[in-house]
This record gives structure tokens, C-alpha cells and sequence, in this order.
């Protein structure tokens, strides 16, 4: 395979690629040093002027998967150089990066990886025939004929494919079905995660490259949402040099290709990829370089920010005053005539799954409550209480257990809605309504955490201890109908205006765009950094649109059936210390009430107890947040038993857990595993909540990601090597990204 790409790559074709790399690179990197100080503007004035979110009445966990491993297993992996299928043992880490090895005994020994792949960009297809499918269309003239040998044969019919349009294949199978669909929202996760790559706590440099992206992709007629906007900085720099330059080089290669339809399918996939690498190292540098030299001035900058703000923002509205003059009227005759009646249509698209998933959360997070307290109390009280609690906490990063919350995100449809207003796919709007469940329940768990912790102080009984874990419950369920409702509205904006807005510049642009340049001279040349005139005029187009969608958004809050709270309605923190139990310690359930413990004492604080403490947990890394779900749980709640229709009807539950109590129940043959199917969505009480100003609309969706460390065995990435039985493989060094999410190419 290697006289392939030495025949299609050779010098002058590596050289052309990366002269036609570096002139889009050059071009792109002035737009992010243009946005650079128009968003590190942003950023002064809002930390000055102190507008902001509501504040929020659950908390959240700092560090929320501390050197875990999520899911460990084996499974088949196709090895491209020798043609054969070999088994893997395979684990998912707190980055998501997926870590093969040879076997688990490789891990144990610490041999390095075959490979660690950064999942970005990937999409998840459970059929050869969805493969060759995609093949075919990434490659037209290529389909191969009715009964001929496929690109790809799999020895059983449960085959998992990562599939990429620039990138490398990677190929996988599993022997049943039960074991497909779990790899399956495994490997969902880690896209979902890695896709969201860019940190939503950078502050400047990540909303500066994504409206620098938008701005780059808009001078090149291209609007709507982008469905490569997935990975961090420099994996979008490849997936925005590859669109451009992946066109031009498969027309000039493809007809180039010798052998069969499936020959030619497995040369343009080697091809593609090793441009891909290739693109990915100089974007990498270049990028590197570039974002070195706006650090380096960033002080000066900020120093002429907080000297001059006053100016600067006079300066700024003068400019808008102008721009919305000029403007005003043709964008709202665009946006009463093109926009405005599709709003409601769009948004009930967009509520109706949206609302599901937040009440499925809802429901998984009350049945695995409510499952742990009839375990605790029927096994002996809080001798039990850690064990089930350290379980709880990982919740909310467990694939399995939050699938059916994902899964209500899929029938996300905008048809029609989607070809008119350019959006290329929904996939953007599943992925971050998805990250925002995964955030709402961790944020519930770790109040339940912290609420349940400060109630134990009091040294509670059996009974009490069952009375406690109710009264918490009920607490926080109320604290999360209120936060989920802030968390979908401000999503409902955000979208609407993602969606919105392209579609009014592409509009507005034959006839606004080429007036722009005129409005330079209204901006004085010491503020040029930080006010644009484009980004002026997109203000001003968002505010046409803005009252349209806020009254919109606001009449769905009056409907019960999306359990969204009224804006008018102000709830205040019912909870004034609870802000101040999470500044504490993290609660080490499993060492602080474990059932070696008698009545739950404190974690040993001596070296040797320490040492002890750390070999326990490693020994228990990789099966601490996805456990064996095939056997039963010993104690569940009733399929048929519906969760309460309010946070405070509670009596039947009581009942229960009081059955419970005076039931002689012999003892559990497991820990506690999957609980009961969900019974109907419970409607939250009536709540208030503050109106939240909406989120800027020039950034994209995907947000905020963990900052986490790299996982065990190597803090270096991993490109998979093949390597013989007697040495290891050799490690290809790459890239790391902000959070620490190992990168394979």
C-alpha cells in the first residue's frame, strides 16, 4: 500500500498541497487576528459590566471524571496491512480517547497502545451496507458490481465502523447484538465529547476561532451551519483546509486510480488520509505560531481596552447607529417576509425532543435514586450507602444508563425548515442538547451529593437515613425542573439564531455587503482591533430578528406540555450555603462510607492507608462507571410503578420504602445495577425563574469540554503502529488539544 501513496503523493504533489495548505491557512489566521481583539473587547466589557446568566440552583462538579475509565471490553478490530480481524482489548478513559491494546494483560504491563483515536469528526455506522454506500458517494464511478467481493467483509453480522470523510476507517465487530449496541453509546460518547472540543471557559481565543471560521467560510459564499465544526482548533483548521482542498485533489487523482472499484476505494481512503496528516502538522504549527504572536500582544491590548473602554464602546454604537440606518430597513422587510413565519415551526421542531430528553433525565435520575434507597435500606442502611453513592456519582457518565436520554434527541427533524434555511445537518443541535443533559444530570447528582453528605453529619438512623434520601431528592428535583428550563431555553435562542441569522446575511448580502467597506472610516484607527465593521453589521442584523425570537421562546414557556418556567418568574436560591458545601473536598463515598467501616468513618489519613487507598482504586479503574448489566437488581422498583406526578407526591414511594423496612429480604446477590424502565414523565411544580439575556449567536454550539489530564498508560498521543510479537510498537507523537483528549492520525 505504501507504492500507493509514493505514486499519487510523490514530492511535487506533497509540495503542491502544502503551498494550496498554506495560502488558506495565511488567509484564514487573518481573520482569527482580526477577531482576536474584537473578542478579548467582548470579554473586558462583560467581566466590567457584570451581565450574565442567572445564577444557577444546582451545582457543579469541578472535576467530574478524575482519572476514571468509563467502559473497558474486548471486541474485533480489522487490521488493514494483513487483511485479518484481531481481538482488542479496548478501554474508553475520562478523555474519551478509545485505547486498544494488544490484550488486557498488555494494559495491566503498561506496554504502550496500538492505538489511542481522538473520535471528532467520526460518525458511528452499524452496516457494511451504510458503508459502501458513503464510500460510493465519496468516490462517484467507484461502486462496485452486484456480487462482487465488497471493500470489507466482517466475520459476524454486529460490525461497528468509524467513519470519516478525511481521515482514516476504523473497523470493528462484535459477536452479539447486546454487545454492538453497548460499543455503540460508547463510541457515541466519545464523539459527542470529542466533538465538543473547544472549551466554553476560553474566554477569548475560543470565541475568537469560531467567528473567525464563520467569517472565513461567509467570504467564500458559504452560510448555515457546518457540520465539521467538531474536534478542537486545529482538527477544524484540517476539516476547513480538507473542504476546499479534497475536491481539487480527488479530481485530479481519481481517474489516476488503477483495479477494482474496491482497489480504488482503499487507495483514495489511504490517499485522503495521508493528506489529512499531512494537512494536519502544518495547520498545527501554523496555528501554534499564530496564536503565540496575539498572546504576546494581548497585554498591550487589554491595557488600551480598560484606558480607552468608554471611547471604544461610544465609538462602537456610533458605528451601529449608522450601519442600522443604512440597514434597518431592507433586513426587517427580510425577516418579516422570510424569517418571522417559520419561527414557531422551528422551535416546536426543536422543543419537542429537547423536552423529552430533560424529562427522561428527570426520570432516570428519580428511578436511581429512588432504587439506591430501597437497596441501602433493605441491605443494612449506610453500611451500603457508599458503595451505591460512588455508582450514583458517575452517572450522569454512564453511555448505557443516559441512552434513552440521548436517544429522544434523534428524531430531531427539520424538514423542509433544514434545505430553506441552509442548514447542512441537525447534528450540531443533537450533539449540544445531548452535552446539556449529560451537564444537567451530573449537576443534579453532585447536589443530591452534597445535600445527602451534609444530612449524614447528623448521624441518622435506618429510617431516618430512608426519609432523608427522599427529602433531598424531592429538593433537587425541584432545583432541576428550574435549571433545566433556563438550560432549554437559552438553547432554544441560541439555535434559533444559528439557524436564523446566516440565512439573513446570505439574503442581505447582494445588497448590504458591498456597502460595508464605506462605514472603515467611521471607526478611529486606534480602535480598529477591537470594533469591525462586519461584526457591527451582524450585530445589527441579530437585533432584527432578536424580538421575534425572545417573544417566541416566551409564549413556549406559557405551554405546560414543555414544562418550561414563565420569564416573568424570579426564583430566588433557596439554598444559601449550599454554594458553599461545594467548596469542599470531594466526598470519597467508597473510603468515607464503605461497608468495612461499621458507621461510615472518615477516610485513614496515613501514607500507608493512603498507598492502600490508591492500589484498591486502581484496581477498580477500569470497571468504575459501566458495570455488568445482565444481572438483575435485587431490589428494583416495579416496572409498572410510574414515578410521582410532582416532586412532592411522594406518599407511594414512602410506602415502599416503609415495605421495605419490615420486608425479611435475603441478601443481594450484586450491587445496584440498571433500574427499572421509566414509568410517565412527572410535570414539575410550578417554579420561578429569571429571564436569561440570550447567548451570543456568532458562536457555534459546541462548547465547553472538560480540562482533564491525559489518561493512563502515556501522556503522549498514539497513532496506531503495527508492530511484530517481540517489540512494542512504536509510538507517532501528534497533538494533544485544551482537554486533554489524545489525538490519532
Amino acid at each position: 500500500m505504501g507504492d500507493v501513496l509514493s505514486t499519487h503523493l510523490d514530492d511535487a504533489r506533497r509540495q503542491h498541497i502544502a503551498e494550496k495548505t498554506g495560502k488558506i491557512l495565511t488567509e484564514f489566521l487573518q481573520f482569527y487576528e482580526d477577531q482576536y481583539g474584537v473578542a478579548l473587547f467582548n470579554s473586558m466589557r462583560h467581566e466590567i459590566e457584570g451581565t450574565g446568566l442567572p445564577q444557577a440552583q444546582l451545582l457543579w462538579r469541578k472535576v467530574p471524571l478524575d482519572e476514571r475509565i468509563i467502559f473497558s471490553g474486548n471486541l474485533f478490530q480489522y487490521q488493514e496491512d494483513s487483511k485479518k480481524w484481531r481481538n482488542r482489548f479496548s478501554l474508553v478513559p475520562h478523555n474519551y480517547g478509545l485505547v486498544l491494546y494488544d490484550n488486557k494483560v498488555a494494559y495491566e504491563r503498561q506496554v504502550p497502545p496500538r492505538a489511542v483515536i481522538n473520535s471528532a469528526g467520526y460518525k458511528i455506522l452499524t452496516s457494511v451496507d451504510q458503508y459502501l454506500e458513503l464510500i460510493g458517494n465519496s468516490l462517484p464511478g467507484t461502486t462496485a458490481k452486484s456480487g462482487s467481493a465488497p471493500i470489507l467483509k466482517c466475520p459476524t453480522q454486529f460490525p461497528l465502523i468509524l467513519w470519516h470523510p478525511y481521515a482514516r476507517h476504523y473497523y470493528f465487530c462484535m459477536m452479539t447484538e447486546a454487545e454492538q449496541d453497548k460499543w455503540q453509546a460508547v463510541l457515541q460518547d466519545c464523539i459527542r465529547h470529542c466533538n465538543n472540543g473547544i472549551p466554553e471557559d476560553s474566554k477569548v481565543e475560543g470565541p475568537a476561532f469560531t467567528d473567525a471560521i464563520r467569517m472565513y467560510r461567509q467570504s467564500k459564499e458559504l452560510y448555515g451551519t457546518w457540520e465539521m465544526l467538531c474536534g478542537n482548533e486545529v482538527q477544524i483548521l484540517s476539516n476547513l483546509v480538507m473542504e476546499e482542498l479534497g475536491p481539487e485533489l480527488k479530481a485530479e487523482l481519481s481517474p489516476r486510480l488503477k483495479g477494482k472499484p474496491q482497489e480504488r476505494q482503499r487507495q483514495w481512503i489511504q490517499i485522503s488520509d495521508a493528506v489529512y496528516r499531512m494537512v494536519y502538522e502544518q495547520a498545527k504549527a501554523r496555528f501554534e505560531e499564530v496564536l503565540s504572536k496575539v498572546q504576546q500582544v494581548q497585554p498591550a491590548m487589554q491595557a488600551v481596552i480598560r484606558t480607552d473602554m468608554d471611547q471604544i464602546i461610544t465609538s462602537k454604537e456610533h458605528l451601529a447607529s449608522k450601519i442600522r440606518a443604512f440597514i434597518l430597513p431592507k433586513a426587517e422587510v427580510c425577516v418579516r417576509n422570510h424569517v418571522q413565519p417559520y419561527i414557531p415551526s422551528i422551535l416546536e421542531a426543536l422543543m419537542v425532543p429537547t423536552s423529552q430528553g430533560f424529562t427522561e433525565v428527570r426520570d432516570v435520575f428519580f428511578k436511581e435514586v429512588t432504587d439506591m434507597n430501597l437497596n441501602v435500606i433493605n441491605e443494612g442502611g449506610i453500611d451500603k450507602l457508599g458503595e451505591y453513592m460512588e455508582k450514583l456519582s458517575r452517572l450522569a457518565y454512564h453511555p448505557l444508563k443516559m441512552q434513552s436520554c440521548y436517544e429522544k434527541m434523534e428524531s430531531l427533524r427539520l424538514d423542509g425548515l433544514q434545505q430553506r434555511f441552509d442548514v447542512s445537518s441537525t447534528s450540531v443541535f443533537k450533539q449540544r442538547a445531548q452535552i446539556h443533559m449529560r451537564e444537567q444530570m451530573d449537576n443534579a447528582v453532585y447536589t443530591f451529593e452534597t445535600l445527602l453528605h451534609q444530612e449524614l453529619g447528623k448521624g441518622p438512623t435506618k429510617e431516618e437515613l430512608c426519609k432523608s434520601i427522599q427529602r433531598v431528592l424531592e429538593r433537587v428535583l425541584k432545583k432541576y425542573d428550574y435549571d433545566s428550563s433556563s438550560v432549554r431555553k437559552r438553547f432554544f435562542r441560541e439555535a434559533l439564531l444559528q439557524i436564523s441569522i446566516p440565512f439573513l446575511l446570505k439574503k442581505l448580502a447582494p445588497t448590504c455587503k458591498s456597502e460595508l467597506p464605506r462605514f472603515q472610516e467611521l471607526i478611529f484607527e486606534d480602535f480598529a482591533r477591537f470594533i469591525l465593521v462586519e461584526n457591527t453589521y451582524e450585530e445589527v442584523v441579530l437585533q432584527t430578528v432578536m424580538k421575534d425570537i425572545l417573544q417566541a421562546v416566551k409564549e413556549a414557556a406559557v405551554q405546560r406540555k414543555h414544562n418550561l418556567y414563565r420569564d416573568s418568574m424570579v426564583m430566588h436560591n433557596s439554598d444559601p450555603n449550599l454554594h458553599l458545601l461545594a467548596e469542599g473536598a470531594p466526598i470519597d463515598w467508597g473510603e468515607e462510607y464503605s461497608n468495612s467501616g461499621g458507621g461510615g468513618s472518615p477516610s485513614p489519613s496515613t501514607p500507608e492507608a493512603a498507598t492502600l487507598s490508591e492500589k484498591r482504586r486502581r484496581a477498580k479503574q477500569v470497571v468504575s462507571v459501566v458495570q455488568d448489566e445482565e444481572a438483575g437488581l435485587p431490589f428494583e422498583a416495579s416496572p409498572e410503578s410510574p414515578p410521582p406526578a410532582s416532586p412532592d407526591s411522594v406518599t407511594e414511594i414512602r410506602g415502599l420504602l416503609a415495605q421495605g423496612l419490615r420486608a425479611e429480604s435475603p441478601p443481594p446477590a450484586g450491587p445496584l445495577l440498571n433500574g427499572a424502565p421509566a414509568g410517565e414523565s412527572p410535570q414539575p411544580e410550578a417554579a420561578p425563574e429569571a429571564s436569561s439575556p440570550p447567548a451570543s449567536p456568532l458562536q457555534h454550539l459546541p462548547g465547553k469540554a472538560v480540562d482533564l489530564g491525559p489518561p493512563k498508560p502515556s501522556d503522549q498521543e498514539t497513532g496506531e503502529q503495527v508492530s511484530s510479537p517481540s517489540s512494542h510498537p512504536a509510538l507517532h507523537t501528534t497533538t494533544e488539544d485544551s482537554a486533554g483528549v489524545q489525538t490519532e492520525f
